[in-house]
C-alpha cells in the first residue's frame, strides 16, 4: 500500500452546509435580502453526499449554517441519524471580519442554540464563514470559546486573496486569548518554503486528482500527521442556477469541474479512510 492509498490512518472529512447563493464571492451579486428568491439546492445535494458516505462507510463533520437548519430541519436530523458530527458554521455565512465582538457573540449564541435544538446534540465544533479569521481578528477565538465550543477549524495556513494566515501553525494549536479551545487548521503540505493547500474545496476541483491525493498524503507524512479535507454541497451540483454579472475569476473558482467533483470524491473515499473531527482529533 502506497502513502497515496492509505486506508489505515483515519483522516477528518468535513462538509460546509450552505446554499450556492450564500458563498462570500457572490456577495456583490446576490444580496442576502434576496436569498429567498433563489431556488434551494442544498437539500438534494447534501442528501447525495450522505448517500455516498453511507455506501463508503465514511463519516464526516457537517459544519452547518443555522439558516439552513431553520429551513431544512429534516436534513439536519438525517446528518445526526446517519452517525455524522453536526457542527456550527454560524447563522447566515457572515464573515467574521465583518463582525464586532458583540455581534459575533450574538450570532454564535443564536446559531448554536438553533442547531442544538434542531439536531438534538451539543455543538462542539465551529468553522468561520470563508475561513475568515486572520491576523486582524484573532480576538474572535475568545468569543468562540466563550460560546461553548471545544474546537474551531477556521484557519487555512495558505496565501489567498480572500482568506488565510500563511504563517499559522499547521497542526492543532491553542489560539491566543483562549484557555481550552483548539484550532484545527485545514491541511497543508510544506514544499519549497511555502504551504500548499491539501484540504480540498476549490483546490480539489482545480488540481488533478493525483495531485490532491499526493498533497494530502504529503501533509500526513509531515508534521500534520492527520489529514483533513473540506467540501461544500454546491461543489457537486453543476445544474445550480448561475447569477449574472459574476467576474471571470469568481466564475472560474466556483464552477470549475463541478461535473467531475463527485466521482473524484468517490475515489478519495476509497483511497483514504475518513471520520469526523471529533473522531480524528479526540485527544
Amino acid at each position: 500500500m502506497t502513502a497515496e492509498h492509505d486506508t489505515t490512518q483515519l483522516n477528518a472529512l468535513s462538509i460546509d452546509v450552505e446554499e450556492y447563493f450564500q458563498v462570500s464571492a457572490f456577495e456583490g451579486n446576490i444580496d442576502s435580502a434576496d436569498w429567498h428568491r433563489w431556488p434551494s439546492r442544498v437539500e438534494a445535494s447534501t442528501h447525495r453526499l450522505l448517500d455516498l458516505f453511507a455506501e463508503s462507510g465514511a463519516r464526516a463533520t457537517f459544519f452547518t449554517l443555522a439558516w439552513i437548519a431553520e429551513r431544512h430541519p429534516e436534513l439536519v436530523r438525517r446528518i445526526v441519524d446517519d452517525g455524522h458530527e453536526l457542527a456550527c458554521h454560524g447563522y447566515a455565512h457572515k464573515r467574521l471580519t465583518e463582525h464586532t465582538a458583540e455581534s459575533l457573540r450574538a450570532e454564535l449564541e443564536r446559531a448554536k442554540g438553533l442547531l442544538e435544538d434542531t439536531g438534538g446534540v451539543p455543538m462542539r465544533g465551529f468553522r468561520a464563514a470563508s475561513f475568515s479569521i486572520d491576523k486582524s481578528n484573532l480576538w474572535a477565538f475568545a468569543e468562540i470559546e466563550r460560546a461553548g465550543f471545544d474546537y474551531s477549524s477556521s484557519v487555512y495556513p495558505v496565501r489567498h486573496d480572500q482568506y488565510g494566515i500563511p504563517d499559522a501553525e499547521r497542526v492543532p494549536f491553542k489560539p491566543p486569548g483562549t484557555h481550552a479551545l483548539v484550532e484545527i487548521p485545514v491541511a497543508t503540505a510544506r514544499y519549497f518554503g511555502n504551504n500548499w493547500p491539501a484540504g480540498g474545496g476549490g483546490y480539489f476541483r482545480l488540481f488533478p486528482y493525483r495531485l490532491s491525493r499526493f498533497l494530502l498524503a504529503a501533509a500526513r507524512r509531515q508534521e500534520v500527521r492527520r489529514g483533513n479535507m473540506y467540501f461544500h454541497p454546491w461543489e457537486f451540483d453543476p445544474e445550480q442556477p448561475r447569477p449574472s454579472g459574476l467576474r471571470f475569476k469568481t466564475r472560474f473558482r466556483h464552477y470549475l469541474n463541478q461535473g467531475r467533483a463527485f466521482d473524484r470524491l468517490a475515489r478519495l473515499l476509497r483511497d483514504f479512510r475518513w471520520g469526523s473531527f471529533v473522531e480524528v482529533y479526540a485527544e
